[in-house]
């Protein structure tokens, strides 16, 4: 295997800010913008049972990497199935689905400081859902259709919802490490202009992050990086995160871990609360200890961040 699969990112990934400015405002009431489901069926149960006792016209919106443990036939068809009834784009694990057998590469685009024995073993688990999608050819279809970003208007506030960053699908400068960093700051600036956006909601990295961005004329830009909803992500716990946009705030505050304002319209990172024991069973079915996937996630999926 080449030590640059899984550290590239394809030419293709690189849309670019300013296209997203052309993409189509879909109008919401509420949006949940739901990153790194990574083929976790119970956490998918707990955001569709919030949504639904929301008020008004809701849409929620797979950002990507709704796929990755789900290897199984069955697993991936029920998954897949279910997301596709709502918005989704395509996360690099999706967007590679397509390519032959022979080529290992989760397109993941890895910075160096990921030890290469987590690259290689993506690789392997992306070899292994590559060969159960490509059994399912009309689903993989309907998957490789789906755009690399999205565009909501909520209450008029604009929403970019994109998987990596604001120029690439496997983009990482809007991981946690890179929004510290000040002499980003113009490009990030840049980015919510060029996208015509208040919001960038994304996931990618897995390293969640709530970035206020200072931007002229005394307005503000939030980047939220969900990191992953059917992982791990909120410190102490073992909840998953999404992004939760509205008019309103979340009628279970409890689930909160970040809030802010902007333009009167709430944005917020909201716990994902789900039944771990059948989660981890479910896991373990697929991928016992020795696999992969065990080596590399089951610490993080049954002792968290």
């Amino acid at each position: 295997m080449s030590e640059k699969a899984g550290r590239s990112c394809p030419i293709r990934y690189q849309y670019g800010a300013a296209k997203i400015s052309q993409a189509p405002a879909t109008p919401c009431d509420v949006l949940y913008v739901v990153g790194g489901l990574y083929g976790n069926p119970y956490a998918l149960d707990a955001i569709e049972a919030l949504a639904a006792r929301e008020a008004g016209e809701v849409r929620i919106c797979f950002n990507g990497d709704f796929n990755w443990f789900n290897k199984s036939a069955d697993d991936f068809l029920a998954i897949n199935q279910r997301v596709l009834k709502h918005d989704c784009i395509l996360g690099n694990v999706e967007a590679e689905l397509g390519q032959a057998l022979d080529v290992a590469d989760c397109g993941c685009a890895y910075p160096e400081n990921v030890d290469q024995g987590v690259v290689d073993r993506s690789n392997f688990i992306h070899t292994e859902l590559k060969r159960t999608a490509q059994q399912q050819p009309e689903l993989l279809a309907k998957l490789l259709a789906k755009p690399f970003f999205a565009r909501y208007s909520v209450g008029g506030l604009k929403v970019a919802v994109v998987h990596g960053d604001g120029d690439s699908l496997a983009g990482w400068r809007f991981d946690p490490v890179h929004l510290a960093r000040s002499d980003e700051a113009p490009w990030r600036v840049a980015l919510f202009e060029k996208a015509q956006v208040n919001v960038f909601a994304s996931s990618h990295t897995c390293s969640a992050a709530f970035h206020i961005e200072p931007l002229p004329q005394g307005r503000t830009g939030l980047i939220s990086n969900n990191g992953a909803a059917g992982m791990p992500s909120a410190p102490g716990s073992l909840d998953g995160l999404f992004t939760r946009i509205s008019a309103t705030p979340l009628a279970r505050q409890d689930l909160v871990v970040q809030a802010t304002q902007i333009e009167g319209l709430w944005i917020e990172q909201v716990r994902v609360q789900f039944n771990q024991a059948q989660w981890h069973q479910h896991f373990l079915a697929q991928w016992p200890a020795g696999s992969a996937a065990h080596t590399s996630y089951f610490k993080r999926i049954s002792e968290g961040v």
